[in-house]
């Protein structure tokens, strides 16, 4: 009893203090919730990572990986058709045969649609079912018995689905027809609280089921949005497009820690070496304040001419993905042990689109020099992307 006493004293002073004997009550407080817990759940030295300590208003003094005894995760990426259908068995034996331990599988698609037959009345209600995957629970079931480390895609502000079937969510033309990009995709307002609610109920949702961590993906506005908002109707409040997709993040991460998953977010790999994305509402740094992991999407493809001093990055994988990792450890140098684990997306596709001369077909030796970067970088966690889930044979994951 005198143990938790002193506890509860030291962790006042904690958060109220100031000056030397508040240092050494949160140096002596962290020994205690380390010893209690039997691990190393926070770090004495994140206690004042760059600056944000006690009495930075809103900010946390460390983070606590809800999954600590997690070894790092190299993944792929798996549809909900795959998922549920016949090439889930070439899928698992990939795994089983590699070193790869992690997927990434559709919960919420790039179409909005909840891919699994749920019954919650909250989702049915906001959303739309479909049953890509028949049987969700032996599809956990069968993830556990490999060994493999389940993580849940939700697809979060794309949302073609709920933009037609709640227009008032989305983005209206002046006619009160729903705005569509080039590829007749709607996306819904990160200003509205009721799009962070439904989608962290799918987010909920998945953690009961025993995902270990949820992966938001899009988590931003439209591409080009700074060009079109004005000519478009939609609920916003005074807050800035940055500061509404941080809040959505930080709003998510708090609605799910009692879960006990992680929380991660796919980001444009670009928007580590830019100051801030404010067309689309993405600010590395906000965003990576409050997640667990941060995925930046460095496909060498992605990158248009001169970046990292390549003419053509697709052609060029493994100075891409160091350029690109450079940038991303200098961006979240600054928030010292706030900073997320570094998951990035790397690519196993052909970018054939890019036009003849601007491309080279992706295969092993593509893959590979990719996680040369990686490792060359100081990163061991990666996912992989293909859209039709047919990965490239022989590849030695490290």
């Amino acid at each position: 009893m005198d143990n938790i006493i002193t506890v509860l004293l030291l962790l006042y002073n904690l958060l109220v203090g100031s000056g030397e004997d508040s240092e050494t009550a949160r140096r002596l407080a962290v020994s205690y919730l380390n010893a209690a817990a039997g691990q190393t759940i926070i770090k004495p030295d994140t206690l004042h990572a760059s600056g944000q300590g006690t009495g930075t208003t809103g900010e946390a003094i460390a983070k606590i990986d809800p999954q600590p005894d997690t070894p790092p995760i190299k993944g792929i990426y798996v549809t909900a058709h795959s998922a549920g259908g016949a090439r889930m068995a070439s899928l698992l034996k990939l795994v089983d045969d590699t070193e790869l331990n992690g997927m990434v599988i559709d919960i919420k698609d790039d179409y909005g649609y909840i891919t699994y037959p749920t019954t919650t009345p909250e989702l049915l209600e906001t959303g739309v079912s479909k049953k890509y995957i028949g049987d969700i629970g032996e599809m956990m079931e069968t993830l556990k018995r490999h060994a493999i480390y389940p993580i849940a895609r939700i697809v979060v502000f794309k949302d073609t689905v709920l933009a037609r079937k709640q227009p008032e969510l989305s983005f209206l033309h002046q006619d009160g027809t729903i705005w569509k990009n080039g590829r007749g995709e709607s996306f819904v307002n990160p200003y509205r609280k009721e799009v962070w609610e439904y989608n962290v109920a799918v987010a909920k949702e998945a953690a009961k089921l025993g995902f270990k961590e949820i992966q938001f993906d899009y988590v931003r506005f439209p591409e080009g949005f700074e060009n079109k908002a004005d000519s478009l109707t939609f609920n916003k409040t005074d807050q800035s497009r940055v500061d509404a997709v941080a809040g959505f993040v930080k709003y998510a991460r708090e609605q799910l820690e009692p879960l006990g998953v992680r929380v991660s977010v796919d980001i444009f790999g670009y928007a580590a070496s830019v100051p801030a994305a404010e067309g689309i509402g993405q600010d590395f740094v906000k965003i990576s304040n409050d997640t667990h992991v941060i995925s930046p999407m460095v496909y060498p493809s992605h990158y248009s001419t001169g970046w990292f001093k390549q003419k053509f990055p697709d052609k060029s994988p493994y100075e891409t993905i160091k350029g690109a990792m450079l940038d991303t450890h200098e961006k979240l140098e600054p928030i010292g042990g706030l900073k997320p684990i570094i998951r990035p997306w790397i690519q196993d596709f052909t970018a054939s689109w890019l036009g003849k001369g601007q491309y080279i077909k992706y295969g092993k030796a593509e893959v590979e020099a990719q996680i040369k970067a990686l490792h060359d970088t100081g990163i061991n966690e990666y996912l992989l992307w293909n859209a039709g889930n047919k990965y490239s044979p022989g590849v030695t994951y490290k």
